[in-house]
């Protein structure tokens, strides 16, 4: 099913939205909202980071446990870290213990913490599409990369930023309300962004 579907409250929403409640809640209440700041920009990049190849499920499940491991992802806190923090990382059963995202998660951290505040947020909001886009009918019509989120991509990694491909940008787009993509006919969709 690619369009949306009505909830046990009668509602319609996308239908990855009614798979469990955590992805109801997620779906109802945070994504495609605004995200602004640094430290709540900071930890929904790690996030997608760690999705990677993963459910995003497998990540809502532990987020918890990831705003306990990194501080809730406080970029100054974080960009603190030292090499037996990454060890108690790589041993921390509330995450994925992934070498790779979680260097990559304190380097970005480091690299962020020279940044003047607000700088994250300004550059990610700078590659929101001007115009929004026409409200999907299904989820075979949401598009997995956009020139957008390949040239945030490109913004993000050129300022030392690592593990962010165009795929990653575009989730990060859709999750921090950059773009809308719940679908046409979802009771979610904000119509001021229709």
């Amino acid at each position: 099913m690619s369009g949306p579907v009505a909830g046990a409250d009668g509602l319609l929403r996308c239908p990855w939205g009614l798979s469990t409640p955590d992805y109801v809640a997620y779906h109802d209440t945070e994504w495609g909202r605004p995200v602004h700041g640094d430290d709540a920009l900071y930890e929904r990049l790690c996030l997608e980071a760690f999705q990677s190849g993963l459910s995003w499920l497998t990540i809502l499940r532990r987020r918890e446990g990831f705003r306990k491991a990194f501080r809730d992802f406080s970029i100054a806190a974080v960009a603190e870290f030292d090499d037996r923090d990454a060890e108690r990382l790589l041993a921390d059963e509330g995450i994925i213990r992934n070498r790779a995202k979680i260097e990559a998660t304190l380097a970005n951290a480091k690299v962020l913490a020279g940044w003047e505040p607000g700088e994250l947020d300004t550059l990610i909001w700078s590659h929101a599409p001007e115009e929004p886009g026409a409200a999907p009918p299904t989820v075979t019509e949401v598009p997995a990369v956009t020139p957008e989120s390949t040239a945030l991509a490109k913004a993000l990694k050129k300022a030392g930023v690592r593990f962010v491909g165009p795929t990653t940008a575009y989730a990060l787009m859709q999750a921090c309300g950059l773009v809308n993509d719940h679908l046409a006919d979802c009771a979610f969709r904000d119509p001021a962004t229709a």
